[in-house]
């Protein structure tokens, strides 16, 4: 039985308290956003501390999503109910916060292009890319030596680098179990080797990450990772910068 003073609300009430509508606070429910449980009738069911805990987060601002104080523009910021790759338990309030970014499908920008020129640079990379992940696709903020502009999000090797708080790399991706049957490795641009430090919004939400690949095996030097980190740091500054506060 719940505790006498944490009132259990449904989801009519919840809207009501948040002040949103119920197909809002359905929505925030069945992504997580809002912890829930089902009754045996198959009805959602919350807490009320836990909306109180969203009120004071959006009064707060404390995060992009409870600050924009909206359901997620598309499916795609929404998360994949059975996902082929994997999420953080935090995969909700992530996706919000690249929603919130306002950053995907957003056109080039110099200093983007400018940061991926240089990890391609002084990681001798043929290729390089920023990376950001939606439910559905890994998009390409910028890239160097890759032609396409996206791939599905299954594909994506940067579903694991975002699980990390540092570099991730995979030095023969042919001979990794995780990807060797990946298309990207048995087809274009057949890559062997990656790395990527993950990218970070103000409230350490990783939306993607700077990463580059070889089509050749091989590792990274010491004076190659801080390089490579360093670059990251100033792309999360840049995507900090652009993001609403």
């Amino acid at each position: 039985m719940p505790h006498s003073k944490d009132t259990v609300l449904t989801t009519s009430a919840t809207a009501k308290l948040l002040g949103v509508a119920v197909s809002t606070a359905q929505l925030w429910i069945e992504n997580g956003a809002i912890p829930s449980w089902k009754t045996p009738g198959g009805h959602r069911r919350v807490r009320l501390s836990a909306v109180r805990r969203l009120m004071e987060q959006r009064d707060g601002a404390a995060t992009p999503a409870a600050a924009a104080a909206k359901a997620p523009s598309s499916i795609e910021f929404v998360p994949a109910p059975a996902p082929q790759y994997p999420v953080a338990n935090d995969e909700a309030q992530r996706l919000l916060a690249l929603d919130a970014a306002r950053i995907v499908d957003t056109a080039p920008e110099s200093v983007f292009d400018r940061l991926t020129w240089l990890a391609s640079q002084v990681t001798d990379s043929p290729m390089a890319l920023i990376s950001l992940l939606t439910a559905r696709r890994q998009w390409f903020k910028s890239r160097i030596g890759v032609e396409v502009t996206e791939t599905p999000r299954d594909w994506a090797f940067c579903s694991h680098a975002i699980l990390q708080n540092g570099l991730f790399m995979v030095e023969d991706a042919a001979r990794d179990p995780r990807f060797q049957d990946n298309p990207l490795v048995v087809g274009e641009p057949y890559i062997r080797f990656y790395a990527a430090f993950p990218l970070l919004d103000r409230h350490n939400h990783p939306l993607g990450t700077l990463c580059i690949l070889d089509r050749e095996p091989r590792k990274l030097r010491d004076r190659e990772v801080r390089s490579l980190r360093e670059l990251a740091a100033l792309a999360s500054e840049e995507i900090q910068r652009r993001a609403p506060r």
